[in-house]
């Protein structure tokens, strides 16, 4: 904060650059027209004082630098300035201060930063995903979650977290625009969810992520296959085995992070025929601390239908 204070300071106090015209002047050089009394033509003033010459080039250069110096403090101060709302960002986002949050991130929506933009995108989403929020707001905060998600992969490609919210995203979204939409874009967030992967192989919510995919379109009713069938040569497909994996390749990631991952397991050895396996993670599940609205579903939603 010290360090942003003297570069604030810096960057706000005048420099006085002289226009070019009033640098030649200083430096003793004829700015153009007739001569004027007692004046000197230009190429006698460069012939007889070589060292106004030398004066010139050194006003020019010190002008010069001190343009170079303002803009990289100004880059600095730009940067910490970023780093600084990410950290009350993150810190809003533990908290659960979801309605704060946004309203920090909202404005800064035409940053150039992935880091802000994606953020903001979360932020978005998890707003419209509060019960007060009405349904008219919630639809207008997905898209909006969208535009965030899609201007963050634009500003940094190589963004795990900005390919991850770009899919879940595409997904919400998918919610308002029809089933032959939602089944399109399943393509693209599954491309998208394996792109994060690829770019942090360690993160869990991205591995979890592709599960879901996985265990949604193997868990899609006939009726829903049909029209896949109709509107593409090749549908998207899965299984509960992929779907499995992937679970486990999260947990083994970060092992007992998130209720919903432990729910998936227990339903995916269900659908399996594995009671055995199914009991053991639902009942994780059910134990899993509920710090969140979602925990204390997956503990409802993780009761055994089976002795």
């Amino acid at each position: 904060m010290a360090a942003a204070a003297v570069m604030s300071a810096l960057l706000l106090r005048p420099l006085g650059r002289p226009s070019a015209r009033s640098l030649l002047g200083r430096a003793g050089v004829a700015t153009g027209g007739p001569r004027g009394r007692g004046g000197l033509r230009r190429s006698q003033v460069l012939r007889k004082s070589p060292k106004r010459g030398v004066a010139l080039s050194a006003g020019s250069f010190l002008v010069y630098e001190a343009s170079k110096l303002v803009s990289g403090f100004a880059e600095v101060h730009a940067s910490f300035k970023v780093a600084e709302v990410i950290e009350q960002a993150d810190y809003l986002y533990g908290s659960g201060e979801t309605e704060k949050l946004y309203r920090l991130l909202v404005q800064h929506k035409n940053s150039e930063d992935a880091e802000l933009l994606w953020r903001l995108a979360r932020a978005s989403r998890d707003l419209a995903q509060l019960s007060s929020t009405s349904a008219e707001e919630k639809r207008q905060l997905v898209y909006e979650a969208l535009e965030y998600a899609k201007k963050a992969l634009e500003k940094n490609e190589s963004n795990f977290a900005a390919h991850k919210w770009y899919a879940i995203c595409i997904s919400d979204v998918g919610d308002y625009e029809g089933i032959k939409v939602k089944i399109a874009n399943a393509f693209v967030i599954k491309e998208h969810f394996q792109r994060a992967i690829e770019l942090n192989p360690k993160d869990a919510t991205s591995i979890h992520l592709m599960g879901i995919w996985c265990y949604s379109f193997a868990e899609m009713p006939w009726y829903q296959r049909k029209i896949a069938a109709m509107l593409f040569a090749t549908p998207p497909t899965s299984t509960y085995q992929e779907a499995l994996r992937y679970f486990h390749m999260a947990e083994e990631a970060d092992p007992n992070f998130y209720s919903k991952n432990l729910l998936f397991l227990g339903k995916a050895y269900l659908k399996l025929n594995n009671k055995k396996m199914a009991l053991l993670w639902l009942s994780k599940a059910k134990d899993y601390p509920a710090h969140t609205e979602e925990d204390k579903q997956s503990s409802l939603t993780s009761l055994p239908p089976f002795g």
